[in-house]
């Protein structure tokens, strides 16, 4: 029962979408209503309030190291990890689809990255580094995501064995990362994916 109330818990904060709440602090559009029409931290940035993108971002990665922290806190003792993993999956699913917001959320990353802090600061640390390596040679932030998305099961599957709970909710959590990208890995396989210093794609 804790597992489950604590996972509708992390949804609930999942489901605060910071692109929007930022966004009308600001006085911005609602970001699901232009540019890729992607709540996220990139699409806020297109109105050129850079510091609406950045509480954005940031207000996107917390809530999902909150959730999961949350979660490992008020588990039950021999329920912990388990608690943990569920919790990031439902976090991320309720940025995906926020109850508070008609269901329209954003693609995950930010969110994904905070899950991963939580969850192990050196499978976070890994998965950074490779969004970083392969915007720096590609300049694409979906085609990044994508990478990174993949990778971050595997750093899990160095440190945990693959029945653990955190390496099958990481591989949950990516799969979902992948399937909110397929527009963009049409775009990339079409060759019309916007480029970072373009300022046309998104996370």
């Amino acid at each position: 029962m804790a597992t489950l109330t604590l996972s509708l818990i992390a949804y609930l904060i999942g489901s605060l979408s910071f692109a929007v709440i930022t966004s009308r602090a600001f006085g911005l559009p609602d970001p699901r209503s232009y540019g890729s029409g992607n709540p996220g931290a990139t699409n806020v940035l297109r109105t050129g309030k850079r510091a609406a993108a950045a509480l954005t971002l940031l207000g996107d990665s917390v809530k999902g190291w909150l959730a999961v922290f949350i979660a490992g806190r008020f588990a039950e003792v021999d329920a912990a990890e388990m608690t943990m993993g569920a919790a990031a999956v439902a976090v991320i699913i309720g940025h995906m689809y926020p109850v508070f917001f008609r269901f329209k959320g954003g693609k995950g990353v930010s969110t994904a990255l905070g899950v991963l802090a939580a969850l192990n600061l050196y499978a976070a640390a890994g998965t950074l580094a490779t969004w970083l390596v392969v915007a720096a040679f590609f300049r694409i932030s979906s085609l990044s995501a994508l990478v990174a998305a993949l990778f971050a099961p595997f750093f899990m599957l160095i440190l945990y064995s693959p029945t653990h709970p955190f390496f099958i909710s990481m591989t949950i959590v990516s799969a979902l990362l992948i399937w909110r990208h397929k527009s963009n890995i049409r775009n990339l396989l079409a060759g019309t994916e916007g480029r970072l210093d373009a300022k046309k794609d998104s996370v």
